[in-house]
């Protein structure tokens, strides 16, 4: 459906008149899924030009979050097997990702809209420039709470938990941490998202339907929605319809 049509216009209003009143995600978690057979599909020269496209797409995004007041949102951005994929591919998506945190600390949008930018993932190995943007974005937004961006890189959830069972063995090695107080609520504590919510929507596009390791803690009890879109294809009418299924869930947590 061509966005510029008026039948594409009415059914976004239509859209939005279902779901503008409805209970909306505090938190989604985000995997962007399909960057490079979209640029396939459109006939690129190389496939990096999806992952350009999908940097870009991500900025709509933000603005339909901001615009339905969700607070949250964590970016699945380079997952610890992405470290799998050909050298040019890496260094070309760490570059975009530098890119981002760089342009960041300069957005107007994220000084006026108070977002607050947190990295989670591994960071002992990601370059000691790529660590020095993130100390600075970090640091520039810490303050801000109007709305939240997490961005996972170098992330895998296995790897989270077992980075923070490392961190709570050592405390009780060294007698700090008392295993009698280890519950759901205590382990928590010890993984990237400390004091973050659990995402109450997980958005993958591409038609893929798994997580991929994804917030594997965190998302026990999220609601899943999977798309067929490319994430550069990904409209804001797609956007509607992941909130509108969101809505017409009950969320019993296993009652």
């Amino acid at each position: 459906m061509n966005p510029f049509s008026p039948v594409y216009k009415l059914y976004e209003q239509l859209l939005w008149r279902q779901i503008n009143r409805g209970p909306c995600p505090h938190h989604i978690g985000l995997i962007v899924d399909g960057n490079r057979r979209f640029a396939k599909l459109r006939g690129f020269d190389n496939t990096n030009e999806g992952h350009s496209a999908g940097s870009d797409k991500l900025e709509d995004f933000l603005y339909w979050c901001r615009k339905l007041k969700v607070k949250i949102i964590t970016l699945y951005a380079f997952s610890t097997e992405n470290n799998s994929r050909s050298d040019e591919e890496v260094e070309y998506l760490m570059k975009l990702i530098m890119k981002k945190l760089k342009d960041y600390q300069s957005d107007p949008v994220i000084k006026s809209e108070k977002v607050k930018i947190k990295v989670i993932g591994r960071r002992d190995s990601l370059s000691a420039e790529m660590i020095d943007e993130i100390h600075k974005i970090e640091a520039l937004t810490k303050s801000y709470e109007r709305f939240q961006i997490n961005i996972a890189i170098n992330y895998g959830g296995r790897a989270e938990i077992v980075d923070a069972v490392k961190q709570l063995a050592e405390e009780v090695k060294q007698g700090t941490f008392d295993l009698s107080e280890l519950n759901e609520q205590t382990f928590a504590r010890y993984l990237y998202t400390e004091g973050i919510p659990d995402p109450d929507l997980i958005i993958r596009t591409s038609g893929e339907e798994r997580l991929s390791g994804f917030l594997s803690w965190q998302s026990a009890y999220s609601e899943l929605y999977f798309t067929e879109v490319f994430w550069p294809a990904f409209r804001m009418i797609d956007f509607w319809r992941a909130i509108r299924v969101y809505q017409q869930r009950e969320r019993r947590y296993g009652r």
